[in-house]
């Protein structure tokens, strides 16, 4: 996902862009620009493809001195990465502008243009903005009414930055489909699509809605909604701090989020548990209301967030009693639906602001679903603003691509939700205790399983060489293998696959051999018995196991069959415990491979476009 950045201030702004666009590199980005106006009014602009440090090189010894800039960093949708397709765009030396998301009309608006005299240089999407916004200009007179005529000619998803030249101490900003907030300073103020990115200079936020534009200026903000009229949105101040997002002694921040989970988890649970209950007053004010009318759930998410969704399916029709489907947000949203009456319809997303999770909200309120609950980590995002329940997890900033600490805490929130939504179907209030009880045993639990660490960096000497992977995994731990497998595949560029370990039989068993690693959590369950069957069948074919296993499993570790003896959990909670060695495997993987951890290639922290 790109990153924005803008100011309007009183001090040289070229500092606080670059500052702000390092914060933002864990988005994902394969080029970096800036433009600032300078002290003629000019637009100075510099793009490199590659990494923030390579546009700060670029910029050594000529850095554009000025109060006024915009900044970005670009994940290529439209055109390969390089200079010319690298944001800010500038028409005839006059507009610039920087953009998230996707123009669906570009190519339209590319051959008015093209009639019209305009010239390209990219082969973006949003030059065409760029474009549209300078012609408008021309016709107005005003960079406000410029931005407002050019959007309303826009189809798509959208986060604009826009300056023009001589127009000192003034931003435009407007969204539709992707985030963008405005930071606000004394006599002076910002833009960025992440408040990561400002933290460094304000705390104070403005978090623009579906449609808004934003006159942006050093002595203050107005901002115009989807009608054209002046409206008042609330300044709000963030919880975090600038050193929220910074490594500290860890050497890459995924391992910094991997440890953080004990504390990320007891924060999620902390005043949502009594010594028995679940506090359902958490979920909000018609939480009991909703909770007593649902028959069904709908869970809808992407990637991880898809993973913590399967898990809970489990303990939704175990604990509470509900039929539960779930389903990936790209494919829920190009289908047609049966919607059961009276399902609630549950959302889940790290950042709030995943393209196809939000957009299959947006249908499920049109559809008939009895309500919709959302699970994030972001409390300003756009999935928090239009879901009617919202259950936060607390987990702080997420900074690495690959989720970690966002995972776990979203499946202790799905727990509390399935407990609580139990209490009105046949939970029983012993087994409530229970559950309680078993979550708040979690966060030391997950201490005792990152004590693993040492071992696992030595084990994963063993995957260096090795192209692919078979992760295993039945029952509640399938989901939990999928994860695995997404873990490895992410950063250390092992292809690995996840299957239901009763599945071998049915073709994976095709690939095992010696070159072909098999990993798996061997819990302490009804299924354990079963699955040491299947590991058999994979010992007998030469696969080498890897069998990260409860104490009460009996499994001997020999030549070709290392067991890890993983911390003793309750049944309901091994899938949160279990995870955490396959994410420590799976990094110390990518840092003997010498990966980019933290920012894996092609990818991107939040996929705010389709």
């Amino acid at each position: 996902m790109c990153g924005i950045v803008g100011a309007v201030a009183e001090r040289q702004v070229t500092p606080i862009l670059l500052e702000g666009l390092r914060r933002l590199e864990y988005r994902g980005y394969d080029s970096a620009g800036i433009a600032v106006l300078n002290d003629r009014g000019a637009i100075q602009r510099q793009r490199t493809v590659g990494k923030v440090e390579q546009l700060t090189a670029a910029l050594d010894g000529d850095s554009p001195r000025g109060t006024t800039g915009i900044a970005h960093t670009r994940w290529a949708t439209h055109g390969a990465p390089s200079d010319a397709n690298a944001h800010p765009h500038v028409c005839r030396d006059s507009v610039a502008v920087v953009h998230n998301g996707i123009i669906e009309n570009f190519e339209a608006l590319r051959q008015d243009q093209v009639a019209d005299g305009y010239d390209f240089t990219s082969e973006t999407d949003t030059e065409a903005v760029a474009n549209q916004v300078h012609r408008y200009l021309a016709r107005t007179g005003d960079l406000l009414e410029a931005v407002r005529l050019s959007v309303s000619d826009l189809h798509g998803a959208y986060a604009l930055g826009v300056m023009t030249a001589g127009g000192e101490g003034r931003i435009i900003a407007a969204r539709l489909g992707s985030p963008l907030v405005i930071g606000i300073g004394i006599g002076e103020n910002f833009i960025a699509s992440d408040v990561a990115a400002l933290l460094p200079v304000t705390q104070q936020f403005i978090f623009l809605e579906e449609g808004d534009i934003a006159d942006v200026r050093r002595e203050g903000v107005t901002v115009y909604d989807r009608d054209g009229n002046q409206v008042e949105r609330p300044i709000k101040k963030s919880q975090l701090t600038a050193d929220a997002v910074e490594r500290g002694e860890y050497r890459h921040f995924m391992l910094k989020e991997i440890f953080e989970q004990p504390r990320a988890v007891a924060e999620t649970l902390e005043g949502r548990i009594s010594e028995t209950r679940v506090l359902e007053a958490a979920l909000g004010n018609d939480a009991a209301k909703i909770l007593d009318e649902t028959q069904r759930v709908q869970i809808v998410a992407c990637g991880t967030s898809y993973h913590a969704g399967l898990v809970a399916r489990y303990w939704f029709e175990t604990y509470a009693g509900l039929p539960c489907d779930v389903e990936v947000a790209s494919e829920f949203r190009y289908r047609r639906h049966v919607v059961p009456a009276n399902t609630l319809f549950v959302t889940i997303s790290q950042s709030g602001e995943t393209a196809d999770t939000l957009a299959a909200l947006r249908e499920a309120k049109q559809m008939g679903y009895a309500a919709t609950l959302g699970i994030c980590n972001v409390p300003e995002s756009s999935l928090v603003r239009e879901s009617d329940l919202v259950l936060m997890t607390r987990a702080g900033p997420e900074i690495g691509v690959a989720s970690t600490k966002a995972f776990t805490t979203q499946l202790a929130a799905l727990l509390l939700l399935v407990i609580a939504a139990g209490r009105h179907q046949d939970l029983s209030t012993k087994l409530e205790a229970e559950l309680v009880d078993a979550l708040r045993h979690l966060p030391g639990q997950i201490e005792a399983a990152l004590e693993l660490d040492e071992d696992i960096a030595q084990l994963a000497e063993d995957f260096i060489e090795k192209r692919h992977t078979l992760f295993l995994g039945r029952g509640m731990h399938f989901p939990i293998a999928m994860e695995g497998a997404l873990k490895l595949k992410e950063i250390s560029y092992i292809h690995a696959e996840a299957y239901p370990a009763g599945e071998l039989k049915h073709g994976p068993l095709a690939l095992v051999d010696s070159e072909m690693p098999v990993v798996t959590v061997a819990p302490g369950d009804e299924l354990v018995e079963k699955l040491k069957s299947n590991l058999q069948e994979v010992r007998a074919r030469g696969g080498e196991l890897y069998v990260f296993a409860h104490p009460n499993v009996k499994l001997r570790g020999e030549d070709g069959y290392t067991v890890v003896q993983v911390p003793a959990t309750s049944t309901v909670t091994a899938p949160i415990v279990d995870v955490i060695p396959l994410q420590l495997l799976a990094y110390h993987v990518a840092v003997l491979k010498g990966t980019d951890v933290d920012k894996p290639r092609n990818l991107a922290k939040s996929v705010t476009v389709e």
